[in-house]
Parts: C-alpha cells; sequence; structure tokens
C-alpha cells in the first residue's frame, strides 16, 4: 500500500505523542498505596507498634513491666508524645491564621465552652468531671483508629459497600472489645486520668459471648486481606493500622495490667502518628513561597513543632502537677496550694484536651475542609 508523505508524517507524530501522554494520565489516576510516603508510613504507624512492644520487652528487663509508668518512660511517652501531641492541634487550627479565619466561631467558641462545661460538671462532683473526660477520650481514641483506616480506604479508591462495612466493623472490634475487657475486669492497675474513672457496669459474663465474635472478625479481616493481595488489590497501609491496633490495644490493656505496659502500648501509636499529620499537613501546606522552599524546611519546620509543642506541653504538666498531682517536685518544682478554686481550675487545664477532642471531629473530615481531600489523594512526598 502507498501512503502520501504527507499523511504519514502528520499521523506518526500523533501516535508516537499520544502513547506517553496516555500513559502518564493512567499513572497518576492510579491509587497508591499510602497516606504519606511508603518510608513515613511505615515508620510511624509499624514503627511506633514495634517501639511500643519493643519498649515492652525492655520493662521486663528492667524489671517496670508490671509497674507504674517509671519516670525515664514518663517523660518522652507522656510528657513528649501525649500531652505534646494536644497541643500540635493548634498548628493545624490558631497557628493557621487562613484556617483559624474560616472557622472562626468554631474555633473561638469549642475552648470556651469547654471551660463552662468542665466548671458544671465538677461543680456537680469531681468524679463526674474526670469520668465525663474519660468517656470523650476513649470516643477520640477509638475514632482516630477509625478515621486511619477510612484514610487509606480513600487513598486506595476502595469504593465497595461490603468491604467498607467490614473495615469500619473490624477496627471498631479491634478497639472496642479490650475496652469491654478493661470495663468488666475493673479495677485495674491503670487509668486513663484517675483511679475509677471509668463506671464499673459490665458483668464478666458478657466476654464469653464477645470473645468467640472477637476472634471470628479478627481471623476474616485476615483472610480478607490475603484475598485482596493474591487478588491484586492490597491495602498495606490499612492493614498495618488494623493489625497494629488490634495488637496493641490487647497486650496493653487485656494481657498486662500494669501502668507500664498501658503507656507504652497505646500512648505511643496513638501520639507519634497525630504529631506526624501535623507535620504533613504544615509541609505540605500550599504557599505562595512553595517555590523557594529548600530541602532543609522540613527538618526546620519538624524542629519547630517539636520544640513548641513540648514547651507548652511542660508548662501544661506544671500546671498539673503543682496543682493537682503533685507527685513529680524533682522535675517541676514545689506544690501550689489551689484547693479554694480548684473548681475553675481543673476545668481551665483540661481545655487542651477537650479542644483537640472536639476539634479533631472536624478539622480532619474531607467535606467540610477544601483541598483537604485532594491532597490525601495525591500527597507530596514528605
Amino acid at each position: 500500500m502507498y501512503l502520501h508523505p504527507e499523511r504519514t508524517v502528520n499521523r506518526l507524530p500523533t501516535t508516537i505523542l499520544l502513547k506517553p501522554v496516555m500513559s502518564q494520565a493512567s499513572l497518576e489516576s492510579k491509587p497508591g498505596y499510602w497516606l504519606f510516603s511508603r518510608t513515613m508510613d511505615l515508620s510511624v504507624f509499624l514503627g511506633s507498634a514495634i517501639l511500643a512492644l519493643g519498649l515492652l520487652m525492655l520493662g521486663s528487663i528492667t524489671g517496670d513491666l508490671h509497674s507504674d509508668t517509671p519516670e525515664w518512660m514518663w517523660v518522652p511517652a507522656i510528657l513528649m508524645i501525649d500531652v505534646a501531641h494536644v497541643w500540635s492541634t493548634s498548628f493545624r487550627v490558631y497557628f493557621d491564621k487562613s484556617e483559624f479565619r474560616r472557622r472562626f466561631w468554631l474555633y473561638s467558641l469549642v475552648p470556651v465552652f469547654g471551660w463552662f462545661l468542665g466548671v458544671a460538671l465538677y461543680s456537680e462532683g469531681r468524679d463526674l468531671f474526670w469520668t465525663a473526660l474519660a468517656y470523650l477520650a476513649v470516643f477520640h481514641f477509638v475514632r482516630q483508629q477509625y478515621g486511619w483506616v477510612a484514610l487509606y480506604r480513600t487513598k486506595r479508591q476502595e469504593k465497595k459497600r461490603f468491604s467498607r462495612w467490614f473495615d469500619t466493623v473490624t477496627i471498631y472490634t479491634a478497639t472496642v472489645y479490650p475496652l469491654i475487657w478493661w470495663h468488666a475486669n475493673l479495677p485495674r492497675k491503670f487509668h486513663l486520668f484517675k483511679a475509677d474513672d471509668f463506671l464499673d457496669f459490665l458483668p464478666k459474663d458478657i466476654l464469653a459471648v464477645l470473645f468467640p465474635l472477637y476472634c471470628l472478625v479478627m481471623g476474616t479481616y485476615v483472610v480478607k486481606s490475603i484475598y485482596c493481595s493474591v487478588k491484586g488489590q492490597a491495602n498495606p497501609g490499612k492493614d498495618v493500622i488494623v493489625v497494629t491496633t488490634a495488637v496493641c490495644w490487647y497486650v496493653g490493656m487485656i494481657t498486662f495490667n500494669s501502668d507500664y505496659a498501658f503507656t507504652v502500648t497505646n500512648v505511643i501509636i496513638h501520639g507519634v502518628p497525630y504529631i506526624a499529620l501535623i507535620f504533613w499537613y504544615m509541609k505540605t501546606k500550599p504557599t505562595e513561597a512553595d517555590e523557594e522552599k529548600s530541602p532543609g524546611s522540613g527538618l526546620r519546620l519538624l524542629i519547630v513543632l517539636l520544640a513548641t509543642i513540648w514547651m507548652f506541653a511542660f508548662f501544661e504538666e506544671l500546671l498539673w502537677d503543682k496543682t493537682q498531682w503533685k507527685d513529680r517536685g524533682w522535675l517541676f518544682g514545689e506544690d501550689w496550694e489551689t484547693a479554694s478554686f480548684e473548681w475553675l481550675l481543673v476545668p481551665l487545664l483540661a481545655v487542651p484536651q477537650w479542644t483537640h477532642y472536639v476539634l479533631d471531629g472536624f478539622i480532619w473530615k474531607r467535606r467540610s475542609n477544601p483541598g483537604l481531600k485532594q491532597r490525601f489523594s495525591n500527597p507530596r512526598n514528605c
């Protein structure tokens, strides 16, 4: 067949050039595996769980495994992770001028309302205040793990209704069952804020029914995960969240009965990923100076973030210890006498926790936060 030279010239470039364009578009639309990056995801989710389990082994060596959290662990775990991650919310809300202006009334009224509600509860009884705060904290802990699973499902574009339903059942089973076991075996040698902050109302008999269901759900998830991997539909990030949550919550609340074990297995896998999320949000936030960012800008942001939240965490714990706990004079100095206005002070000191728990339910919802869905779908690597 004879081809006209002009037609040949016109057709060939179009055919040749079209393939890389289509390949690039296909590549960009293909769902990825990781929320932040492979290295960062595995470090903050799997790495924090491995660290927690490793500290259990260290505790067995030092003799702290079955005791209260020693001071050498209290500082990094409670002060620098647990309390500090609460303050990291400030970088998502109060230190972000455009975000604070966008939801001025919500962000302004939540801490104010929290203080007034705290004063009202404390006035009705100290135990009522701490119980209410403890259950709010538990709700927050459970929802955070669910949130990670939901984000990984979005990242992998998993839209099947049954799969979403079963993933939801699985992560709630992994978190709620240990909490039910904890309630059915009160008192324990650990607590969230103070002794007896949980209500003792569940009989142990309920566990005989729930434990087989727990094993069935978790076992089925493993089978489902293997099947999806064989079919080329693996979601390793989601699997890491489910497995590490199930292991650490079970070990920390059920297997061991000590403040040390509970602290290292729950505080670390909760706080470290959240701080990493805030860092990622700061690092990937679009700015006019994006093109001028140097390779070391991420390190500077991390230093600023950690230095700031550690400073606030230290100051908060100083006030708690001087006025309420009064058991770490070696770090915070002499106690203060504040009994006369404790009903005002304690709810005020709890405002950071209340604000963190409540706002966390608003600031990570993709539908109500413009640009957030796109950033989770196509994140910049950290």
